[in-house]
């Protein structure tokens, strides 16, 4: 019986695998729809192009907490006007935060902690172990992440960033807006609904890790404790970006996010 539920468990994982294809193949196809715009973007006048608050469609954010841990999914300003991201932009944010030192720190700090009680996944004690558990790790952060915020984000039309409350609103507000921003995104039209990206694309990479886990470590009582630590990190995870930026005025004396430059003068007659 074990062993045809290991076959089966593996046959779904390479379902999953084949199945995953499709839609990065079609993804990577799409051709981002332009900005709604009444008339052409060259047409306007430069009283009228848009200021320097709003970035341009290539520009991604490069902001690190302490200088170490990547912050690149959060808008730091909530009066920041943003264009949707393209494609393109959610998948070399998903490189970026994925592929980075910080986060590679975080997955070895995370293997070294299981290896302590030798936790899941359960590969046990030593060198071997906590490189397989490290390897783990990266990779179960690099399924996520590639599924959350560029195959669904891209699919769903879902905006895969943190876009942070700031100080205007009351503390308690802005840590229940953060710890529910797990299961609240934004669409690329600037409407909030359920994260669909999110959601689903962490249980895509917890039964993708189906595959490298031990098998002491695949069973469903695993699998759901997995799902629920995810969530229980993902929405904790967001309240450090929501008050890094408070922190870092009061201690470093730097204002969480300058403000938008004054627009420019009108043009006077006849020029």
């Amino acid at each position: 019986m074990k062993a045809c539920l290991k076959h089966a468990l593996r046959a779904n994982v390479a379902a999953l695998l084949i199945l995953s294809s499709f839609p990065v193949a079609f993804v990577l196809a799409q051709t981002p729809p332009p900005l709604a715009s009444s008339e052409p973007v060259t047409s306007r006048p430069a009283s009228a192009q848009p200021s320097s608050s709003q970035p341009a469609p290539d520009q991604l954010n490069d902001d690190r907490i302490l200088g170490v841990l990547p912050n690149f999914l959060t808008v730091e300003n909530p009066d920041q006007k943003v264009v949707p991201l393209t494609v393109k932009q959610k998948f070399i944010l998903f490189e970026k935060e994925t592929f980075d030192p910080g986060t590679a720190a975080g997955a070895a700090a995370g293997a070294g902690i299981s290896q302590t009680y030798n936790g899941d996944p359960k590969y046990g004690y030593g060198t071997g172990p906590y490189a397989e558990r490290f390897g783990a790790a990266w990779a179960d952060i690099a399924t996520q992440n590639f599924f959350s915020d560029a195959v669904l984000a891209s699919l769903l039309h879902e905006d895969p960033r943190y876009f942070r409350r700031g100080p205007e609103f009351s503390l308690w507000y802005r840590v229940g807006y953060a710890l529910s921003r797990v299961v609240v995104t934004r669409t690329d039209a600037g409407k909030s609904r359920f994260n669909y990206s999110g959601v689903f694309g962490m249980g895509m990479g917890i039964a993708l890790s189906n595959a490298y886990y031990p098998d002491s470590s695949v069973s469903a009582e695993e699998v759901g404790s997995r799902f629920g630590t995810s969530i229980l990190a993902s929405s904790l995870s967001n309240l450090l970006p929501e008050f890094w930026p408070d922190i870092h005025e009061k201690f470093f004396h730097r204002k969480p996010h300058p403000p938008d430059p004054p627009p420019p003068p009108p043009a006077a007659p006849g020029s």
